[in-house]
């Protein structure tokens, strides 16, 4: 694969994410794997964690939005496709969104995310369409493993369980990696990684996608969904990833700066503009209260199990820990239990008693810091100026990310 088309997207690139923005297009809602460490009622992501995006858009939908964000950032250089479901699943819609922007726009570099139950089908097409980069998630390569991880696989018209469902899966992922990069194709292979289940095979995966051609490989922390079937397995710490990282470095290079994006992200990796571009908002839901000019100094709430990753929704919190943020730097400050606010759970009887008793808690706020959190909740706060920012990383980073697009939303207005 031309290195000059690679230097150009943020994330197969480490010094192309500060210098070239991206989009990602949420036209495909459907998925055809279930995995274990996913919850269904958040429209999974064949990654590690559910797939968020504000709207779902038809092809010609996506196109109009593409058309506007390119006028909007300059060095926008790629569109991809990563959700909110997989994008092979949604294949008739895929491939027409892909038709539509490259009919008008040919530079552009086109990549998508998938699962790789349908790369042998569609591989063919896809380097037809233009496509130059393709992210496949390959949790294991030994069918025994793979039944631990997957439900349920769809394929065909069939539904497989069990060690014939991954068997299936894996055959098809490999067979689709190979016949990419045979091609041209970079493929980059995402792993998530959770203990006692693969942690332990993720060297052996590393090995195997190298042979077949996979130019790099994204080893990513396994975060408990509320819901899923693992949603009790240990949340895995950035220092194992690393360690995991360290020893697998020496097969295929390593990507260290994944930000797990929304399947509706805009702009530079670290600087997510989606939130501009948000039709609905945008069309029908003027903010009653202009924010208060940033300066600065901010107090966030933040949704965490253990007080080092971002990985609780929104929903599930009983309580937020408030943070002062200034610059780079941070401290926490207090945490906020609900039931303080909304007279605990017997006294919260209704949605309405409970979401006033959230917005008691969260007043004096600049933003919410979260690992996932419902559109209309978003409103809500956002009419009390209080933004509200999706991230799945460490508080730390979040927290900078998060000073980030509050300056970026003040310098827009």
């Amino acid at each position: 694969m031309s290195s000059v088309l690679t230097d150009k997207h943020p994330c197969f690139s480490a010094q192309a994410q500060h210098q070239y923005a991206r989009m990602h297009l949420p036209v495909a809602p459907r998925c055809n794997i279930s995995c274990n460490y996913c919850s269904r009622k958040f429209d999974c992501v064949n990654e590690s964690r559910p797939g968020v995006t504000s709207e779902i858009l038809s092809p010609q939908e996506a196109r109009e939005k593409f058309e506007q964000v390119k006028a909007a950032i300059p060095n926008l250089s790629v569109i991809g496709i990563a959700g909110p479901g997989d994008a092979l699943a949604n294949w008739e819609e895929t491939r027409k969104t892909i038709e539509l922007i490259k009919q008008e726009n040919p530079e552009i570099l086109v990549c998508l995310s998938t699962n790789g139950l349908l790369l042998p089908e569609y591989a063919p097409e896809l380097i037809k369409l233009g496509v130059r980069h393709v992210t496949v998630t390959v949790n294991c390569i030994d069918p025994v493993v793979g039944a631990q991880i997957y439900g349920t696989i769809n394929y065909e018209g069939k539904r497989y369980m069990g060690v014939e469902g991954s068997k299936i899966l894996i055959h098809n992922q490999q067979e689709g990696i190979m016949y990419l990069a045979g091609h041209g194709v970079s493929v980059k292979v995402n792993i998530v990684m959770m203990k006692i289940v693969n942690d332990w095979h993720i060297p052996e995966v590393v090995k195997r996608v190298k042979e077949l051609g996979a130019c790099m490989t994204n080893i990513m922390p396994f975060i408990p969904a509320p819901g899923s079937v693992f949603s009790g397995l240990p949340q895995t710490s950035m220092n194992e990833v690393a360690a995991v990282r360290s020893v697998c470095a020496g097969e295929v290079k390593q990507m260290t700066h994944c930000r797990q994006c929304r399947a509706d992200a805009i702009g530079l990796l670290g600087q997510d503009r989606s939130s501009e571009f948000r039709r609905r908002l945008r069309e029908t839901e003027p903010v009653e209260h202009k924010p208060v000019p940033f300066t600065g100094y901010c107090k966030v709430a933040v949704t965490s199990k253990f007080g080092k990753l971002v990985d609780l929704h929104f929903g599930q919190a009983e309580e937020f820990q408030i943070y002062h943020v200034s610059g780079r730097r941070y401290e926490l400050v207090e945490t906020r239990r609900l039931e303080k606010y909304c007279g605990g759970t017997a006294e919260c009887v209704t949605e309405d008693q409970r979401r006033d008793g959230i917005l008691a808690a969260l007043a004096d706020c600049q933003a919410v810091l979260t690992m996932r959190i419902g559109y209309p909740v978003q409103k809500r706060l956002l009419k009390r100026g209080i933004m509200s920012v999706e991230y799945c990383y460490t508080v730390e980073s979040g927290l900078l990310y998060t000073v980030e697009q509050l300056a970026l939303r003040a310098a827009v207005g």
